[in-house]
């Protein structure tokens, strides 16, 4: 096959390192004879694998950009160093291809044999299928390029796959493994260390005692039956013991994943004969005694694969700013849409096929998450679904649901697949590969920068490597909602510029990629002397006809609002003359090259082209049913629209080309009148006591829990005080400082230090305690506390901690919410037999609050001081 010149480049490089590697190990065999043959001869005897690097640096042939890092050397089992380079090539370069012409080499030049066992590590189960796939095919360029280097004689095995000796004399074995599959503590439970039946011939008879203490003597990390020390051991037929005596070439997909102390240990110890990392984002760990470096031997730039069509570049960016995730999704389906048309003008001019699909990035996935306040996976496919998209053409993507493992779905790439929305959150991770991801619509980057960081990578791979002609979609896109520009032109550079066109994801330490939080959930019990407390807060309850429940936002808001109150006629006011580009921002982010030959990452901002189409009414009344829930008066408001505009002057073709204003203004209006109704009607109820915010004796309340549950480790950083005292007051036994923002420890270590706070506790798994308002999200409080003082009972106050530049219309309707709830508090008088028992009298208060950034702590301080 034809390598694009990048790729043959990388491979050139790994040419000159092996020839150099031979150089330096026959010198240093030479130098071990002379010293040999003259013992008295003081000869010394360099390291060979680092003289060969450091020879390749010094004649220049090593990256520039690690000029200072020096060589890290490594290390195998039984204690001989080992070869190790990585190989760093951006996401969407060819990792996988590079990495079969690169065994064939490695197997050739410097295993000097065209057989025996090359171990390909991969970091998770999309990427292990996909190889695996790929390269059980014969008629797949990988395992081509493999047939070759072995004429013909290649066998693709899995871990639980039989192994033969002899298979391994006269085939090139590459064994498929997944790094969690040997990277773990319990190694002598895995089934790659456990003595099985089917892997035959590597080692003695089980009674020859002898030969079993004579291979011991050679490879000593073997594992054994009985004690290693004494005569009469019997070595393990294990395939992990296997790799050892055959001392495989390692290749390692995402290397980065493989730099935690544990997995070091485990790989090196499988004796490797050589070390191939391949990763977008190499790491390194400075910190660690002695640090261990990645050893670049190459670096390819993001413009290598721009310079070969193998990316769609440049990225632009849509941001809309009217804070409404709705009409930022509307827009991806409307460009999705212009992208079909071409791709379906392509395909009729030049039979290339071409599906455009769109990511889109939620902010909540979990089947108990859906009335967390947050965009959920399912939210935004109703929508979707309400705009006319049909279910065929939407997968959800998350760790509860995969749609892509269905039949009809695996292959994105077959003209048949249906699918033109990926719904997910950060799921879509290295692996995940589909040169038809065209859009990128984020409703999370604000709370999820970098799983939006992530999902860049996944929209930039160019269909079938090569340009299309048609400049539509030879680029990608970008729709992010309620974001500044700037974040997301950030966000974007600085991902670029660091990984050069790489996964533009931040990576985790080393160490956190097997113990990190997220893996192993353990319950927090409450603090000893907060265990018998019973703490109850009042919810937003309805009540009517003797019904006690929970207030529910649909049912007892949404459906009983007079829309006959809503006037629309005066939108079409508000269409101007000429289409406006006003609340949209479009921004070109593509690389360029300096005078100093570097890659530099620029941007610039573009004018908005309104497309001219004709306006449909039906469109846009599926497009704001999600807020008017009767379709007969969405249609009615639509139809009023389109009669007014006809008056102006507004109709036909320029009505088609100002249908996303129309639409918009509606939308804008619709939300504020059902708003406005909505806090109207839930006055009228509280005032009436339909609508009660009190400490009920009927159960009708919410519970504290008695335990908790953390993803955080037990050696997680622990929160202090402004002091360096450790908190003390927190209500559970352990607060850490990873859970809180730095707006937040400040305002949990002030309440720590209050003389007259008995405990408070960090609202944070927002499944806890939330208040039902107007609208349709919850409010989930920041905190939760309980004050005392002058001999009174304790006071419990509900806190929410804003950000300054989280003051607006959102923050406005959380205050006016807790202030309602703070006037209209109560205790249950009436105490009833059976059920819960409130011992609270007229003293007992429940208070509401909302605090900002700028004011924090004068804010916090009059509250203490009026609750004391």
């Amino acid at each position: 096959m034809q390598f694009k010149d990048y790729q043959q480049g990388v491979l050139n490089i790994l040419d000159d390192y092996l020839e150099m590697l031979i150089k330096q190990r026959s010198r240093v065999r030479g130098l071990v004879r002379l010293r040999a043959e003259n013992p008295d001869l003081d000869v010394g005897v360099p390291e060979y694998i680092e003289a060969a690097w450091n020879e390749l640096n010094r004649i220049g042939v090593l990256p520039r950009s690690r000029s200072g890092v020096p060589f890290s050397s490594r290390t195998d089992g039984v204690g001989t160093s080992v070869p190790n380079v990585t190989l760093k090539i951006p996401t969407g370069g060819g990792k996988t291809l590079l990495a079969a012409a690169a065994l064939s080499r490695i197997m050739s030049k410097w295993r000097l044999s065209n057989h025996g066992v090359a171990l390909w590590i991969v970091p998770n189960e999309a990427i292990y299928s996909q190889t695996l796939k790929a390269l059980s095919d014969r008629q797949h360029p990988y395992r081509q390029l493999l047939d070759r280097a072995a004429a013909g004689r290649v066998k693709i095995l899995e871990k639980t796959t039989r192994l033969d000796r002899r298979d391994v004399d006269s085939h090139l074995c590459i064994i498929l493994l997944m790094l969690q599959s040997a990277n773990r503590q319990t190694k002598e439970s895995l089934k790659i260390f456990k003595d099985r039946g089917n892997i035959q011939g590597f080692f003695p008879v089980s009674d020859d005692f002898q030969a079993h203490a004579e291979m011991l003597k050679s490879t000593p990390n073997l594992e054994v039956y009985g004690d290693k020390g004494s005569y009469g051991c019997i070595i393990r037929d294990s395939l992990g013991n296997a790799l050892r005596v055959t001392r495989p070439v390692v290749v390692m997909d995402e290397g980065h994943r493989g730099y935690s102390d544990l997995a070091i240990d485990t790989i090196y110890g499988f004796n490797p004969y050589f070390v191939l990392e391949l990763s977008a984002t190499p790491k390194d760990r400075v910190r660690n005694v002695p640090p261990i470096y990645s050893n670049w031997l190459v670096d390819v730039r993001g413009s290598a694969l721009d310079q070969e069509e193998m990316i769609k570049l440049p990225i632009n960016i849509t941001v809309r700013g009217n804070g409404d995730w709705r009409d930022c999704l509307r827009a991806s389906l409307e460009h999705l849409n212009h992208l079909q048309q071409k791709a379906d003008s392509l395909r009729s001019e030049s039979s290339r096929y071409i599906r455009p699909i769109c990511l889109v990035q939620v902010e909540r996935t979990g089947s108990d998450q859906r009335d967390a306040g947050f965009i959920h996976a399912d939210d935004a496919r109703e929508y979707l679904l309400t705009l006319g998209v049909s279910e065929d053409q939407i997968a959800v993507k998350t760790s509860h649901k995969n749609d892509l493992k269905e039949p009809e779905n695996q292959n994105l790439l077959d003209p048949k697949n249906q699918v033109r929305f990926i719904i997910t959150k950060q799921a879509l991770q290295e692996g995940w590969d589909c040169a038809f991801a065209y859009v990128l619509c984020s409703l999370a980057l604000a709370r999820n920068r970098n799983a939006m960081a992530q999902l860049i990578g996944r929209i930039l791979r160019q269909p079938d490597a090569r340009k299309t002609g048609v400049l539509e979609l030879d680029q990608c896109y970008v729709f992010c909602s309620h974001s500044r520009t700037r974040d997301v032109v950030a966000t974007i550079k600085d991902g670029l510029e660091r990984d050069g066109m790489a996964d533009l994801v931040d990576r985790i330490e080393g160490e956190d990629d097997m113990h990190g939080a997220g893996e192993n959930p353990r319950p927090l019990k409450r603090r000893e002397r907060f265990q018998r407390l019973q703490i109850y807060l009042p919810i937003v309850n309805w009540v009517a006809d003797g019904d006690v429940r929970p207030l529910d936002y649909e049912r007892d808001i949404l459906y009983r609002i007079d829309w006959n109150l809503v006037n629309v006629r005066d939108i079409a006011d508000q269409i101007p003359k000429r289409i406006s580009a006003h609340g949209i921002e479009t921004v070109q982010v593509g690389l360029e090259s300096t005078l100093d030959g570097r890659d530099s990452v620029s941007s610039r901002k573009l004018d908005f082209v309104a497309v001219p189409r004709s306006f449909d009414p039906l469109y846009v009344t599926r497009a704001i049913c999600d807020i008017v829930p009767n379709a007969w008066i969405a249609r009615k408001y639509v139809s009023e629209i389109i009669g007014e505009l006809a008056e102006r002057g507004i109709k036909g073709d320029y009505l088609g080309g100002v249908s996303h204003l129309v639409l918009e203004s509606l939308r804008a209006c619709l939300h504020a009148e059902r708003d406005r109704l909505a806090e109207d009607l839930f006055r009228r109820d509280v005032q009436s006591g339909r609508i009660q915010f009190r400490l009920r004796t009927d159960s009708h309340n919410w519970i504290m829990p008695d335990e908790m549950t953390t993803l955080r480790p037990f050696d997680s950083k622990r929160l202090r005080r402004s002091d360096g005292t450790v908190v003390e007051k927190g209500l559970f036994e352990a607060v850490y400082a990873e859970d809180f923002n730095q707006y937040e420890r400040c305002v949990a270590g002030y309440l720590d230090g209050d003389a007259a706070l008995q405990w408070w506790h960090r609202n944070v798994a927002r499944r806890q305690y939330s208040m039902q308002g107007w609208k349709r999200n919850r409010v989930f409080p920041d905190f939760i506390f309980a004050l005392s003082g002058d001999g009174k009972k304790e006071r419990l106050m509900i806190l929410e901690a804003k950000g300054d530049h989280l003051d607006n219309p959102d923050s406005q309707y959380k205050q006016r919410l807790m202030e309602i709830c703070s006037e209209i508090f109560q205790v249950e008088k009436v105490v009833q037999c059976g059920e819960l028992d409130l011992v609270f009298d007229d003293n007992r208060t429940v208070s509401c609050a909302l605090i900002f950034e700028s004011q924090w702590e004068s804010s916090l301080a009059k509250l203490l001081e009026d609750g004391s």
